[in-house]
């Protein structure tokens, strides 16, 4: 019995120092110091159209453009609320370094409480401490907090994010639509000039060759080297027949004086189609070159019209916005900080961790004796 009185004399320190000192604490900080804080809710989630970003020229443009599905929204919501941006806007006026530095808040609360750590950074950080941002990937709904030691200022800041986070995404919205419009513009304007260059040199053949199309030229060359060709068969019959009669007749001369005309006619017009670069035949590789392009051009101005009113079509319709499920809470009790469950945690905290050091140190002194 002295023995195990003399132990408990022993540990008495021990438990004052690791149970009863820091729950005393918790009692002083909960009971005393530790400042009511108001929390200000808000849900919502970001909605987008379904559109299909399919392989065509409009897919292209949309994912130039930058645009995809609603998830590229949401985290671009969440980042600008936890962003530096969003608290200097709160903080414009500095009326989140006032609602957070008041007198009436305890001094392990408040903001720069010492006046020794005013900086940017160390604010922003305190605002990562007061802002929380929540989401739900099976419903898609994020969760907005803010704790403040006021109920209005909880309410107020919440509102404000909520609204720049609408304003941010209407403005991804504009800046998606601008840029859309601008590359279909661009691909237009490249088409036209594309067909503009290739029409220019089309023309320029014509004026150089003298010729419309040499494709039809060559076929109305044909033609006329057909009947050409018919009428010198025709007048050698008639030389013959004539020759046979009367070899002196003196339309022999001039049967023969036909025939030569009609042959030198028949070359000429046979050079004019295949007889070198200049001919119809090598023209006509040219043109359909020049033909060929102008027309590909063409085809291009078409589709990129189309896709340029595809474009305009889709920016005029409603993109990705934010749509309030719940609104911002006015919040009229403090839920933060739980006080009994604050204390209790430390008692509970400090006996675990005063009968794990008893039990250290009754191992050490049994092992000692």
């Amino acid at each position: 019995m002295a023995r195990v009185a003399e132990r408990a004399r022993k540990l008495g320190p021990l438990f004052f120092g690791v149970v009863v000192a820091p729950t005393v604490v918790a009692v002083l900080y909960y009971g005393l110091f530790a400042s009511d804080v108001y929390i200000s809710e808000s849900r919502f989630v970001v909605r987008a159209p379904e559109r299909s970003v399919g392989a065509g020229s409009l897919g292209v443009l949309l994912r130039s453009a930058g645009w995809g599905s609603a998830g590229s929204e949401v985290y671009a919501a969440r980042d600008y609320i936890l962003s530096r941006d969003a608290l200097k806007e709160l903080n414009k006026s500095n009326e989140l370094t006032e609602a957070y530095s008041g007198r009436s808040i305890s001094i392990f609360d408040r903001f720069n409480s010492l006046g020794m750590n005013g900086s940017k950074e160390s604010l922003y950080q305190y605002y990562l401490g007061k802002v929380s941002v929540g989401y739900d990937s099976t419903s898609s709904i994020m969760t907005l907090q803010v704790r403040a030691y006021a109920p209005q200022d909880a309410h107020r800041f919440n509102s404000i994010l909520l609204r720049r986070a609408e304003n941010l995404v209407n403005g991804l919205n504009v800046r998606a639509q601008t840029d859309l419009i601008r590359l279909a513009q661009s691909e237009v304007d490249k088409a036209q000039k594309k067909v503009t260059d290739t029409g220019l040199a089309l023309a320029r053949f014509r004026d150089r060759s003298g010729v419309v199309d040499p494709g039809q030229q060559a076929s109305v060359q044909l033609q006329m080297i057909s009947k050409l060709q018919d009428e010198l068969i025709a007048t050698r019959l008639r030389l013959v027949q004539l020759k046979r009669l009367a070899a002196d007749n003196p339309q022999v001369p001039v049967l023969e004086a036909g025939i030569r005309s009609l042959q030198g006619e028949i070359e000429e017009e046979t050079a004019k189609i295949v007889g070198g670069r200049e001919s119809l035949a090598g023209s006509a590789v040219q043109y359909q070159r020049v033909l060929l392009d102008n027309q590909f051009a063409e085809k291009q101005l078409a589709a990129a019209m189309a896709a340029f009113e595809e474009a305009r079509s889709e920016a005029l319709r409603k993109q990705a916005y934010i749509e309030r499920i719940v609104e911002p809470s006015m919040p009229d009790e403090a839920l933060e900080p739980g006080r009994i469950r604050g204390i209790l945690t430390a008692f509970a905290v400090g006996l675990v961790a005063w009968g794990v050091i008893s039990m250290l140190v009754a191992g050490v002194r049994e092992h000692r004796d």
